[in-house]
């Protein structure tokens, strides 16, 4: 793992709850850092290699699944986090990884269309496949994740139920031009305004949209950073007086918003719907102050492209379905099962 993971910025950013994870991760990261190690019966493992978007308790959880994969299958694996989430940071990793010979690389690529290039130099020099948001046009091998654009819908849905009167709404999303991200924010917005299944379809990011019960006012970019996620929270409460929703689709975004919503005084005021499972969003689920919130299976994002990338070292084609899609549905987490979702996770995780 790239040693500014320890900087203080992230131990600050990523929910305390996850730190002792975080630095698990790390210490089993730097053990690798090497290069394989030798194996039971005195030969290399394979190295493979796990590339994230960013750093979240989100991608700890997937680091946890990634490793228990390379533990059952007799592999070696560096999961890597950009620590300022940048393709930049994504290209000094990769190409870190080729250079020391690794043979299977899962990322998760923030700009497929302007990262056509890296997806190629991977695809010709090891396996590639893309997991969490896809690059459907590069010469990866399989996605596994979920139908992000239905999870969208999900979300949208989720609102409506908390909703069913309408009203005012703004997105907010880590960055745009992601594919997963694009699709989350498309399925929310098809939902709100009553449209039809269609994947397709792309509403501009500076638009106002408005349907018969529900308004899209605004959607905030925050590109990764937490301080600013926060910002733009707070700048929409401000701008909008008589706003009524925030969803927040990157799983830092609930939290922040949380926190600007309570500082504002609001939290009977605005209804908050969220992504993913951070355990201050979860928390906040339970008490009652966010509505609910749209959950992933990291887990199975670390541990499927960690068994799938092993197969594939191994000659083993049988892994790849033939949709080139290993899907991992969403679920949708509310009070009514919150507590039960909980008490899973810390069982995945040990703890």
């Amino acid at each position: 793992m790239d040693s500014r993971i320890m900087d203080s910025r992230v131990t600050e950013q990523v929910p305390r709850l996850w730190t002792p994870l975080l630095m698990a991760a790390c210490v089993l990261a730097a053990s690798v850092v090497g290069g394989c190690a030798p194996g039971g019966d005195g030969a290399r493992k394979p190295l493979l290699g796990f590339i994230t978007n960013g750093i979240a308790s989100f991608w700890l959880i997937a680091d946890k699944g990634a490793r228990d994969a390379a533990a059952r299958y007799d592999v070696d694996v560096e999961v890597l986090m950009p620590p300022d989430g940048t393709a930049s940071d994504q290209r000094r990793m990769v190409q870190d990884l080729l250079a020391r010979g690794v043979e299977g690389i899962a990322i998760t690529p923030l700009d497929p269309s302007n990262q056509m290039g890296l997806l190629a130099e991977i695809a010709q020099n090891t396996l590639l496949i893309t997991h969490d948001s896809d690059a459907p046009e590069s010469d990866r091998l399989v996605y596994i994740g979920m139908d992000n654009y239905l999870a969208g819908r999900m979300c949208g849905s989720l609102l409506k139920e908390a909703m069913p009167e309408g009203g005012t709404v703004v997105l907010f999303v880590g960055r745009t031009g992601q594919l997963n991200a694009d699709l989350r924010r498309q399925g929310v917005i098809d939902v709100l305004m009553d449209r039809s299944i269609n994947n397709t379809r792309r509403d501009p990011v500076d638009a106002r949209i408005e349907g018969e019960l529900f308004t899209v006012l605004d959607t905030r970019v925050d590109q990764f950073d937490f301080a600013r996620a926060k910002a733009q929270a707070e700048d929409a409460l401000a701008r909008y007086p008589d706003l009524d929703a925030m969803v927040g689709l990157f799983v830092y975004n609930p939290v922040q918003i949380l926190e600007a919503v309570r500082e504002a005084g609001k939290l009977d005021q605005i209804t908050i719907v969220g992504f993913d499972e951070d355990d201050v969003v979860l928390e906040a689920i339970k008490q009652g102050t966010i509505a609910g919130t749209v959950v992933q299976n990291p887990y199975r994002y670390g541990y499927e492209s960690v068994r799938v990338l092993a197969a594939l070292v191994r000659g083993d084609r049988s892994v790849l379905p033939e949709s080139q899609f290993i899907d991992i549905p969403a679920r949708t987490i509310t009070k009514d099962n919150v507590d039960a979702f909980r008490d899973e996770l810390e069982a995945l995780l040990g703890e």
